[in-house]
């Protein structure tokens, strides 16, 4: 990790509760999920919830911030604050309680040799892999995976459709991606060690942003880390290269929050935006910040109140 390690040592359990899924995604209506601390801890004295630097994660804060608000916990919002190697850390460290996260990213993070690829059991790797004092609430119906993506132009040059199909052209093509992506399994260690793949150059961008997408554009990378929810995708006719051999997990919303904060209120005010936002209105959502340039508090306010959670 390039930034800051992840700190201390990780949650040992001697027995995880088996969970199981319903129809809306999340393990609970209620909020009791799987995690690593069960009661005790109090949203009294606020909650204040991070986010990574990137639309739809803003987005997500806001609108964690919309259905606790309504829940009578009082909230403040420090948004764009960076990557998981920022990110955990402040977690831990008592400077932020709650961020929105995603299932398989934050395994992989973790655990780089998780093999968990179902929800259930990757909610139960995680909260045996979680460190000590942070626990996963259930996952919602909202999903964002991981996407590497190639215009029309390019597949057609080199006969992409594919991960596997990149190996052909090893040595020759350029990715563009956040800066972790480079230190990644879900991202260019994980395609050498998976799929045999090797870059000509690896180009430190953002992610799924204007910088990375602009030069997909432009071609000046040949291959983009974007995210599925990119409205972008589809309205450039690029091409999603498939995952044949399942490098990248499935990736729900899920929230991650310090046991001192995890409280009924917090886990019940969770669980019902969990159980209602769907990806393709989180894709949406996406559109209105990205397209329409729209503030991500403003959306998610709008959102909350349309959908009866704030």
């Amino acid at each position: 990790m390039n930034r800051r390690t992840l700190l201390g040592g990780l949650f040992a359990a001697a027995s995880v509760p088996a969970l199981t899924a319903c129809a809306g995604g999340i393990t609970s209506l209620d909020g009791e999920g799987a995690g690593t601390g069960g009661g005790g801890g109090s949203s009294k004295s606020g909650v204040t919830i991070g986010t990574a630097n990137f639309t739809e994660n803003q987005v997500l804060g806001y609108l964690y911030a919309a259905v606790l608000e309504a829940a009578g916990v009082k909230v403040k919002v420090r948004p764009n604050l960076g990557t998981r190697e920022i990110l955990i850390p402040a977690l831990r460290g008592g400077d932020i309680d709650l961020l929105p996260e995603y299932q398989g990213a934050l395994l992989h993070y973790l655990d780089p040799k998780a093999t968990a690829t179902e929800e259930g059991a990757m909610q139960n790797a995680l909260a045996v892999a979680l460190p000590a004092g942070l626990q996963v609430l259930p996952y919602g119906m909202a999903e964002d995976s991981d996407a590497f993506v190639v215009t029309r132009e390019t597949a057609r040059k080199y006969g992409l459709t594919s991960l596997a199909d990149l190996r052909k052209q090893n040595g020759k093509l350029v990715i563009g991606a956040a800066p972790e992506v480079k230190k990644r399994q879900v991202g260019v260690v994980g395609l050498k060690d998976v799929y045999g793949v090797e870059f000509k150059e690896f180009k430190s961008l953002d992610s799924s942003g204007p910088l990375v997408k602009g030069a997909l554009k432009k071609g000046d990378v040949d291959v983009a880390n974007l995210f599925t929810t990119d409205t972008d995708i589809q309205a450039n006719d690029w091409v999603v290269l498939t995952d044949p051999k399942n490098l990248v997990p499935g990736q729900h919303v899920v929230p991650l929050i310090a046991d001192r904060k995890a409280d009924s209120t917090v886990r019940k005010a969770l669980a019902r935006l969990g159980n209602v936002l769907t990806t393709a209105q989180l894709t949406e959502l996406n559109r209105q910040v990205d397209k329409d340039k729209k503030d991500p508090e403003d959306v998610a306010n709008a959102y909350a109140t349309q959908h009866g959670l704030s």
